[in-house]
Order: C-alpha cells, then structure tokens, then sequence
C-alpha cells in the first residue's frame, strides 16, 4: 500500500504512514486479516517519537455475513454531518463493486461503533466467537504474560499451579504462535525464554504431559514401523495395533498409515473379534476397532479441513486482477493440498471448456514451476548442513514445510542411508542426522495437531 504524507498525533510534523480506510472483504479476502491483526494504521514519527495507532475512521464490509460497519474514532469530535461526508465516498465504493442483484437493505443501515474493539467484536461475532471466548484468550495472554516477568522457575510453578484450568489446548497453541513468531522474527532472548517455559509447561502441566506422552509414542510407533520397512504387510500393521501398550500408540500408528487403514484392514480386524475364543479378548479388539475408526475419523474430517481451506486461498489468486503476481507474494501458503488441488482444477476446467479459468490456472502452475527444486527438498538440505544445535530453531521457524509427505520423505531418506550405513561411515552420519531431524520435525507436527483440534 502507497504511504500517505499526515501531521504527526504528537508533534504535528508532517510524517508518512500507510492509512488503509476502508476494509472490502468482499472485494480483497485478505482485509480482513488484516483488520483483525491490529496492525494498520500504525504510524513512527521519526521527530518525536511516537509511535501507535492512527485516529482514523474505518469502514468494514462483507457482503456473505450483510456486515456493513463504520468506526469514528471519539477524539476526531467530528460531527453527524462531517462522518456522513468522510463516509459516504467508502460506501459508495462499496456498494458500486457489488453486482445489483447483491445489493441487499443492509447496504442502508451501516453499524456505526464507538470503539474499534467493538467492531472488532462485531465481525468475530459473526465468525461464532462471542465475548466470552475473547475474554477467556485473554486470560490465557494475561497468564504467559505473568509467566514471561516471573523472576524464577520456582515462581512460575506456582503460578502455574494457581491457573492450571488456564494451561490447556489452546493457551499451549498460543504459546507456539508466540514462540514461532519469535524465532521468526530473531528475538533470541525471548526465544531462550519461551524455551525455558516450555520446558514447565510440558513437565508440569496436564496438558503438557499429554503431549509429551503422545510426541513420545509418535516417536515409538515411528520406529517400530522403520523396523518393519518394506516388508510391512497388512497383517503385521494388525499386530503392531493389537499390541499398542497405550491409546496414545494407537493415535501414533494411526496418523503414521492412514492410507493402509482401508477396507480390508478393517475387515481383517473384524475377523479376528469374530474369531476371538473369549469375551475379554473380543470386548478389547472392538474397543480398540472403535478407537481406529475414531481417529480415522479425525484425520479425515482434518484432511476435508485442509482441501477446503486449499480451495479458498487458490479461489482468492483466481480473484486477483494479476494472478500470477498475487502467486508470486502468496508462495507461503502453498501447502500440498493446494498443489495438489491444481491439477483437480485444470482438468475440471478443460472438461467444462473453461479457458478463462484454465488460463489462470495455468499462470499459477506457471509461477510454481519457478522454482526448480521443490521446497521441502532444498529444506531438508539446509537442515543437513546446520548445526546440530540449530534444527529444533529452524524447523520452528518453517513449519509450513513439516507436512506428512515432508515426515514420508525424511524416513525414506533415514532406510535409504540406513542399508549403506555399515559399509559407509558417511552414509552412517547421514542417517543419525536425518533422524535427528524426523525426531524434531515429529515432535512439531505432533503439537499442531494437538492444537488444531
């Protein structure tokens, strides 16, 4: 966004500062995001200082949620007729970008707010996130904020014994937000002290503990299938389940072979309750049947999640008046499912003869294609050429490449150099290194998905 020459808040120095007004969510996705970060409209006077947040009036639109808000901010002391001025323009726009069959009444009657926080409230709202939600999240912030100033180990254990209702699924999901944004951002001394919390967190809370437990029996279960390799069969995945010593084990095996987990397999488990000599052995192979087929469940419903999301960010480049631009700024968040959902979306296209459509996703092929080696490999590289003190921090950092074909790809390459490891010292260090790293990358995918459920 262009910068906008103002009068500092402050000192009334003529400063510049990027002023975005009007929030079209129908028009660009991403306002709202945004909107929502807390981050526009902020402006640093180079004179005296200042530096914060713009009085600035804002108007917000979604035309799927019919949300047309406005927001004066208090100290402009404007009057009714001085806002209709200022706002008319920005709702003029919003309403001349809409095609006349979706111009509705609530184009007529704007929601005008007093404070920011409550239009904020409004359009979370409308997401099902009520003030209660926001004011629970808020207590968590307050609680990593108290652990953050404690001056020792010894004084956040009993904070955390104070708040231990607060330390659940999703105050640890914050945490890792923070943590990730820190090391992204290079604040080594926070990172050293979101490090050391993390540390109490997992030893000393419920929550903590269970993570630990299932990052522990993902790490077990890895194993025992690379014990296996190739010849893993059907049969021995089935034993590998009957005798899981744990739930966790089983959630373990589950997320690991999910494609193997099909009809047959699930038929063959059926024979063996059938075939079961006594009520206590076929009571647990229909307990853990039912378990299988719950956590199946999960990762299905979670895989939907995905596509849809993959859907939404391609249907957005499409949107885009320069595709292949808003391609190149968005590589991000290209994740497997998007890439993979292309290809669906060309041959619908061509199918239903739609060039305009099939042009443009032939533009975001086009970018991708950019790039020649894939990312996750040219990844998988720098973490084999950096310290071994360095992974945990740089796979933090790019956790976007930590995908199941990423964790696929890593034990192929730890069974590739585990065959030449007794001939080759080199090909030996290669697979302790690779598998340092599965151990780590496990460990991070483990926690998302914890948290995103």
């Amino acid at each position: 966004m262009a910068k906008t020459q103002i009068a500092c808040p402050r000192c009334r120095q003529p400063i510049l500062a990027e002023v975005e007004q009007l929030f079209d969510v129908t028009a660009d996705p991403s306002a709202k995001k945004r909107l929502l970060s807390g981050q526009v409209n902020m402006a640093q006077c180079p004179h005296c200082g200042f530096s914060g947040r713009l009085a600035t009036p804002i108007v917000y639109h979604d035309a799927d949620k019919e949300l047309l808000l406005t927001y004066f901010p208090p100290e402009l002391n404007l009057s009714v007729n001085e806002q209709e001025r200022l706002i008319g323009p920005l709702i003029n726009q919003v309403v001349n970008r809409l095609p006349p069959e979706k111009r509705k009444a609530y184009l007529l009657r704007p929601q005008t707010h007093l404070t920011l926080e409550s239009l904020i409230e409004t359009i979370l709202a409308k997401d099902g996130i009520t003030r209660e939600m926001l004011q629970a999240q808020q207590a968590r912030l307050n609680l990593l904020e108290r652990l953050l100033q404690a001056s020792s180990d010894d004084v956040r254990r009993e904070i955390l014994r104070q708040e231990k209702h607060l330390a659940d699924e999703e105050f640890f999901a914050i945490f890792s937000r923070l943590l990730q944004s820190a090391a992204a951002s290079g604040q080594e001394n926070l990172v050293r002290a979101l490090a050391a919390i993390e540390q109490l967190l997992l030893s000393e809370t419920e929550f903590g503990q269970k993570l630990q437990r299932s990052v522990q029996e993902l790490e077990e279960a890895t194993r025992s299938l690379q014990q296996a390799g190739s010849r893993l069969t059907r049969e021995k995945l089935l034993e590998l389940f009957i005798q899981a010593p744990s739930q966790e084990r089983v959630q373990a095996l589950v997320s690991l072979t999910r494609p193997a987990l099909d009809y047959i397999f699930f038929q063959m488990l059926t024979n063996r309750i059938e075939g079961a000599k006594d009520s206590t052995t076929r009571k647990r192979l229909e307990s853990l049947r039912d378990q299988i087929l719950e956590y199946v469940n999960q990762i299905d419903r979670h895989t939907e999640e995905r596509l849809r999301e993959a859907q939404q960010f391609i249907e957005e480049l499409l949107a885009q008046e320069d595709v292949a631009q808003a391609t190149r700024q968005n590589l991000d968040r290209f994740t497997q499912e998007a890439v993979e959902l292309l290809e669906v979306l060309m041959r619908q296209a061509s199918e239903k003869n739609d060039y305009v459509r099939l042009g443009k996703l032939q533009k975001i092929i086009e970018v991708l294609q950019e790039v020649s080696t894939p990312p996750e490999v040219a990844f998988i590289q720098q973490l084999l050429e950096a310290p071994a003190e360095s992974l945990e921090s740089l796979l933090e950092q790019n956790q976007q490449f930590i995908t199941d074909q990423f964790l696929q790809t890593l034990s192929g390459l730890i069974m590739q150099f585990e065959e030449q490891a007794a001939k080759d010292p080199e090909a030996r260090a290669l697979s302790e290194k690779l598998a340092q790293i599965h151990s780590l990358a496990l460990r991070i995918s483990m926690r998302r998905q914890m948290q995103s459920r």
